[in-house]
């Protein structure tokens, strides 16, 4: 019977994970570390080294199918990546965001075309990485906010990425961020439950791959309506969980 709850919760918490980080680039983190505390009773810093390590697969094949479809900006990518890594230490997730940007997608959907992405200068964009990537790695480790929502509403937002190429940038950066998070937890907290691990992963990657192949064909207006839709209902499941 236990095998079983484990099972239901790591569906359920891989499937929201990994619709949030196909769709949007949202850590995984958000939603898994939640749901293994308060369904599974698990120390909160393995629920989160569990989250990340779930984060990393599902981020970095999300990552390769937006890269596949033209959707990705590696090489700013990089830069904010590492400006990221070097202001912060630990990412960690605002709730309230998650469910604020949620309805900018819907309310005002972003319609930036990939010619007017194209029209700004290269050192111009190479600036503008290098400043956000500094302001999400302090906001992240100063305030508690950011991660995946931070980068997706300063790529679409401040740098006027489309949206399809700004989650596939946000997901290829937190493949990285999360391995890096996923590795220092376990080095310091110990070895996870296995099979709770092995099941978040995998139902995490799964999802996120469905996620991910239906935004690269999507139309943008479809595509925003259903990034804020999967960021409201998460923002509003997250911010209940909080009260168990």
């Amino acid at each position: 019977m236990e095998i079983w709850i484990t099972v239901i919760v790591t569906f359920f918490a891989g499937m929201g994970a990994g619709l949030g980080t196909g769709f949007a680039g949202m850590s995984a983190a958000a939603v898994i570390s939640p749901m293994l505390i308060t369904f599974l009773g698990m120390e909160p810093y393995l629920a989160v080294g569990i989250a990340l390590a779930s984060d990393v697969l599902a981020s970095a094949v999300s990552a390769y199918t937006y890269g596949k479809n033209k959707n990705l900006d590696v090489k700013n990518g990089l830069v904010m990546m590492g400006t990221v890594l070097l202001f912060t230490m630990v990412g960690s997730f605002s709730v309230c965001m998650t469910f604020l940007l949620g309805v900018k997608f819907i309310v005002k959907p972003v319609m930036t075309t990939k010619e007017s992405m194209q029209a700004v200068a290269a050192k111009k964009r190479l600036i503008q990485s290098i400043v956000c990537g500094m302001v999400i790695g302090f906001i992240c480790g100063f305030v508690g906010a950011g991660g995946g929502m931070m980068m997706l509403l300063v790529l679409t937002s401040v740098l006027g990425y489309e949206l399809k190429t700004a989650v596939g940038t946000s997901v290829f950066i937190m493949s990285f961020t999360a391995l890096t998070g996923a590795a220092s937890h376990f080095a310091i907290g110990g070895a996870p439950d296995v099979l709770t691990l092995v099941l978040c992963v995998l139902f995490t990657l799964v999802w996120a791959q469905i996620a991910a192949r239906f935004a690269n064909k999507a139309a943008p207006k479809t595509l925003n309506r259903a990034t804020g839709i999967v960021l409201v209902v998460l923002g509003a499941v997250i911010f209940l969980f909080s009260f168990f």
